[in-house]
């Protein structure tokens, strides 16, 4: 058996942060060595709610739709540092993500691109040597451009389940690691 890619449940773990909702990926659990299923916990620091066993994890948006702001250093779980930044326009107080320097040498400069398209959307976003901060806001309908950045496309289509009138450009970009995405998330409405 193979376990599920955390990088990828991590899509779904923000869409029931940001709707109140909930998700459980099963074969993913503590036995999972892989680092990026702990954005699930940083999710939990912002106020939803965590269970886990060996071959599942489930995440429970917050009650009453209220996250709040963390700071968290994100080098061991870089891929999903863009998947958090969607998370944190809705929470009350700003998220401020460090330790990935290193990420502007991806696909794309995941730091600046992250920056801009937010500050497209209408949420302030500011960039920093080895991360940026978010800060609390509403996005509004945009154009968002993916840079042939599949993590791009991914984590800003997390926002159409909570914005009508995201369009995502070039999204078959997906398809260099998921190239179901679109077909999945859209089971999430």
């Amino acid at each position: 058996r193979v376990e599920p890619d955390a990088s990828a449940a991590s899509y779904f773990f923000a869409a029931a942060a940001i709707t109140g909702g909930r998700v459980k990926v099963r074969g993913l659990g503590t036995r999972s060595l892989q680092g990026d299923r702990k954005l699930a916990h940083i999710l939990e620091k912002m106020g939803c709610r965590v269970e886990e066993g060996e071959d599942f994890t489930e995440l429970f948006g917050p009650e009453g739709g209220k996250l709040k702001g963390v700071e968290v250093d994100m080098a061991d779980l870089s891929d999903v540092a863009q998947t958090l930044a969607v998370v944190a326009p809705f929470a009350s107080s700003p998220t401020r993500v460090t330790g990935i320097g290193f990420i502007r040498r991806k696909e794309t400069d995941r730091i600046g691109a992250v920056v801009r398209e937010l500050e497209k959307l209408g949420v302030r976003a500011v960039e920093e040597s080895d991360g940026f901060v978010v800060h609390p806001g509403e996005p509004h309908a945009g154009e968002v451009a993916t840079y042939e950045d599949h993590r791009m496309a991914m984590s800003f289509a997390v926002l159409g389940l909570k914005r009508r009138g995201i369009v995502i450009h070039d999204p078959d970009c997906v398809s260099k690691t998921f190239p179901t995405y679109f077909d999945v998330l859209e089971t999430l409405r």
